[in-house]
């Protein structure tokens, strides 16, 4: 039984796909490159039903098998694009719809995993939103440092005309962060606070570090 909100069916199971440092934000856009039987088989399945995936990020590191444990807290995104290559791969792209929290996790089916999901929490992600309560500038200041220090070469002339949501979005999805700083940004409640902690995030990175830049010498 599904559950709909503002036109997009939001399903009573959902298939997951934990992948480390991968973050998928509402509207945002996700590519992927499937190629285990598991997830081809995942795949099949969604494309046949409401093309919705789970996306989450496994919560222990360390954890050792083909199922860790994975954070409570993932993001659905339904397949926009599709192509299957001659080798049996497919390529993906998923579009966020809506967050969700697990409320309980089910058997295996063909080898991947499925959730029943809570989207209560979230009614709000089917919404766009423009995030109007933040700096744009310093966030703009702290991505311009973060790019020259990780060799990212950037259009800047794009990334300062695009709305305040894309941009947030995208370089929260795009930028290399610890996966904790992944989790944090995905849970935050809304788009303004997003923001706020993507800058503080960026600055932290691109802040000298204790002892350089002082001319001691050793």
């Amino acid at each position: 039984m599904s559950e709909r909100r503002g036109g997009a069916a939001l399903p009573a199971i959902l298939p997951i796909f934990p992948l480390t440092g991968v973050l998928l934000l509402p509207r945002g856009r996700l590519p992927l490159n499937i190629f285990e039987p598991r997830y081809l088989a995942m795949t099949r399945d969604a494309l046949a039903g409401e093309r919705l995936i789970g996306m989450l990020q496994p919560s222990d590191l360390a954890a050792s098998g083909s199922n860790p444990p994975v954070y409570p807290t993932g993001c659905a995104g339904r397949i926009t694009s599709f192509s299957e290559n001659e080798d049996g791969r497919f390529l993906i792209t998923l579009t966020g719809t809506s967050r969700f929290r697990i409320r309980e996790e089910l058997p295996l089916l063909e080898g991947y995993r499925r959730v029943v999901p809570d989207w209560h929490e979230f009614a709000r992600d089917v919404d766009g939103e423009e995030a109007t309560d933040f700096d744009r500038e310093r966030l703009m200041r702290g991505l311009r440092g973060y790019f020259q220090q990780h060799q990212i070469s950037a259009d800047w002339d794009s990334i300062t005309s695009v709305a305040g949501e894309r941009l947030v979005t995208s370089i929260a999805m795009i930028c290399p962060f610890d996966p904790s700083e992944k989790q944090a940004l995905l849970e935050a409640p809304d788009l303004g606070e997003r923001a706020r902690l993507l800058t503080a995030i960026v600055e932290m990175a691109v802040m000298p570090r204790s002892g350089e830049g002082t001319g001691a010498r050793h």
